[in-house]
């Protein structure tokens, strides 16, 4: 039996990364992949659909261009857009494929392995891995398993796929449809909403249980996404629960029923269900291992499960559900197992965004969470009307929040940048909650003009009393507050 310091069960964002990291450590390592390295944040995830997005994005601005310019629309062709988002995710899978085959003429050559088949834990230390009718047993000294996740199912939904499907099943279609509805208004739904609605050649409706979609995002923020979603064509069903939905004649049939206890039924061409994931975990070990699971998926403490040679990172668990934390646990969970992590793992400062439209990036806490965990706090608002970057762009919708500790201290308890350029603008933040540190050290940066950066620059010291801009004298696109026991303060200086 072939021993290993570590086994990883799992090539996807994740495994991959705890795999990488062991090498550091001169780790003899075995990755174990089912399907395809790089998992469901290469082939149906996070870079499948954020090409889907951008290319959206791009067919919505040059729509936008020609009418500026009084020229026709071309048409769109689905074969075309759907074969460059196969492209990107073969440029990704084969680079990733690539490294490794590289490895084995490397100085890692004797260190890595990688099989393609199904594992699964017989003890403890004993891993079984099958490729077709062959088996073999592997001994591993720690695992981390890393197995990913996959598309909720509700049973009561006909889900086939190809006329009622989730994230997996979008992938196959053949052409743009005339009409979709969409169940779920999370992250996820709201991103195919735009990327649907922003081509123009699909009629999208969106299913919301609530009064808004997004009920975890800040107000400010989805009214925003909410009034772009709707001036682009999306129906939002506010306030609305799926009774029912059929196939019927080669379309979906769906009935939806109000919180006045009035229905309505709607018929469109497909439906994408998008109601969260749930992990990849079953008969992955055999009882005797004992590992603990919850609703959410593998209990775990800092990573490691109750079994101390076994940790499960990445969608397996309860955490965040995102690639970068998934590489985040990896590696953390493989410094844990050969050394000693220079900090504990955190989740405060992890950067997100969503691709909405416009895009929405965020770090630490929003408004709304802050207010769940009874903080006061500071917060400064700035529209991108007041940035110079957003108006050469011509397009000044959005803003930016800096949430600030409300004391002398100030220190940064968040941000949230809802527009162009967002996801660029967060990270000196990040970086700053990670350090514990107050806003001072952004103050007097020299930020690159014009950029969106300065916008986040004249936030910072509209806090500290010296802002070019003063919110008295242009309220309605500038504020500065208080949140203090359930009242907002305007801050006078």
């Amino acid at each position: 039996m072939e021993k290993f310091d570590l086994v990883v069960i799992g090539a996807g964002p994740s495994g991959y990364a705890a795999a990488m990291r062991a090498l550091d450590f001169k780790k003899k390592v075995l990755l174990i992949e089912k399907n395809r390295v790089g998992g469901a944040g290469v082939s149906n995830g996070a870079l499948s659909s954020k090409t889907w997005w951008e290319l959206s994005r791009e067919a919505a601005a040059f729509r936008k261009s020609l009418k500026r310019y009084n020229i026709k629309e071309p048409s769109i062709s689905y074969t075309e857009i759907q074969a460059e988002v196969r492209k990107a995710v073969n440029e990704r899978k084969s680079m990733l494929e690539e490294h490794m085959d590289q490895l084995r003429n490397s100085p890692y050559s004797n260190l890595l392995q990688f099989k393609i088949g199904e594992a699964r834990l017989l003890t403890q230390h004993e891993i079984e891995i099958v490729v077709g009718a062959q088996k073999e047993t592997v001994y591993a000294e720690n695992i981390i398993l890393a197995t990913g996740s996959r598309p909720r199912y509700l049973p009561e939904l006909p889900i086939d796929e190809k006329l009622v499907m989730t994230s997996e099943g979008i992938e196959n279609m053949t052409d743009f449809p005339e009409s979709m509805v969409i169940v779920g208004a999370g992250v996820i739904g709201c991103e195919y909403a735009t990327i649907f609605s922003g081509f123009g050649r699909t009629k999208v409706n969106l299913i919301d249980k609530g009064d808004r979609i997004l009920p975890f995002e800040d107000k400010d923020v989805v009214d925003i996404i909410e009034r772009n979603m709707e001036n682009n064509g999306v129906l939002i069903h506010r306030s609305s629960r799926l009774v029912n939905m059929r196939i019927i004649n080669g379309r979906v049939e769906y009935e939806l029923e109000y919180t006045d206890g009035s229905r309505e039924t709607f018929n469109v061409e497909k439906a994408l269900v998008s109601v969260g994931r749930v992990a990849n975990i079953e008969e992955l070990w055999e009882d005797k291992v004992g590992i603990s699971v919850t609703k959410r998926g593998i209990h775990n403490d800092d990573t490691q499960t109750n079994v101390s040679t076994i940790y499960a990172v990445g969608d397996l668990t309860a955490d965040i559900s995102l690639v970068n934390v998934g590489e985040l646990e990896g590696r953390y969970a493989v410094e844990r197992i050969f050394g000693k992590p220079d900090r504990k793992l955190v989740y405060e400062n992890i950067s997100t965004i969503m691709f909405l439209s416009p895009e929405v990036a965020g770090v630490g806490l929003n408004e709304t969470h802050a207010k769940e965990k009874g903080i006061n706090y500071k917060v400064v608002t700035l529209e991108y009307s007041t940035i110079p970057r957003a108006i050469a762009k011509r397009n000044t919708q959005g803003f930016i929040k800096l949430l600030v500790t409300d004391d002398d201290h100030m220190k940064i308890l968040g941000m949230k940048v809802v527009g162009n350029h967002a996801s660029s603008a967060i990270q000196a933040v990040a970086v700053l909650i990670s350090m514990d540190k107050g806003i001072e050290e952004l103050a007097e940066c020299v930020h690159p003009h014009p950029s969106i950066t300065e916008g986040i620059q004249e936030c910072v010291r509209m806090l500290m009393g010296k802002s070019l801009f003063k919110p008295a004298a242009l309220r309605g696109r500038i504020s500065c507050r208080r949140f203090s026991e359930g009242v907002y303060y305007d801050i006078q200086f």
